[in-house]
């Protein structure tokens, strides 16, 4: 990420200015954040999906009359719970296969909600990137009507100083409308 930020900044550097080359890489570093994060999303949902299939599979065992190929002891919540089930299946002989398929229930039922929630927050992320993107569009109208908006913007003090408060507002905004969707999806 950081060489793209690098990269987007020398480029701007060199077709632009100092200026330029400070929106540009602003603009790489949201675009790398964003996609490092959704990468991070895409594993994690992936591991929470092999963790419930893991947890229906113990299950099975356990009802089959098999012992379990392992019980995690530590790691993420649904570790701790079956590695709960499990201490308390051996000290009290309660049935595992139950627990464990109503801790299994229960997981899936909790991912149904936070997708119905993502759902939900996907129009107020959708205005979010519309709004980000609406810098673009001023700077293709002014052009359209035969404006040079880039040589007021990066080679003047006063557009230099509304291009680079606008760069901030905007990550600004960004961040805060990904902190309320996100808040939404938990």
């Amino acid at each position: 990420m950081a060489g793209g930020v690098a990269t987007a900044a020398t480029i701007g550097l060199f077709a632009g200015g100092p200026v330029a080359a400070a929106i540009a890489a602003a603009y790489a570093g949201l675009a790398g954040r964003a996609l490092v994060r959704r990468s991070a999303r895409q594993r994690a949902a992936k591991e929470r999906a092999a963790a419930l299939d893991a947890l229906a599979s113990l299950a099975a065992d356990l009802r089959a009359g098999l012992p379990p190929a392992s019980v995690p002891a530590t790691g993420n919540r649904l570790g701790r719970l079956t590695a709960s089930v499990w201490h308390l299946a051996e000290r009290t002989g309660a049935p595992a296969a139950d627990l464990v398929e109503r801790i299994e229930a229960d997981a899936r039922a909790a991912d149904r909600a936070a997708a119905s929630a993502s759902a939900q927050a996907a129009g107020a992320q959708a205005t979010a990137m519309l709004l980000a993107a609406l810098p673009v569009a001023g700077l293709g109208l002014g052009m359209a009507m035969g404006a040079d908006p880039f040589q007021v913007l990066l080679h003047t003090p006063l557009g230099a100083a509304c291009g680079l408060v606008a760069v901030v507002l905007q990550t600004a905004g960004l961040l805060w409308s990904e902190r309320l969707t996100r808040g939404a999806a938990r």
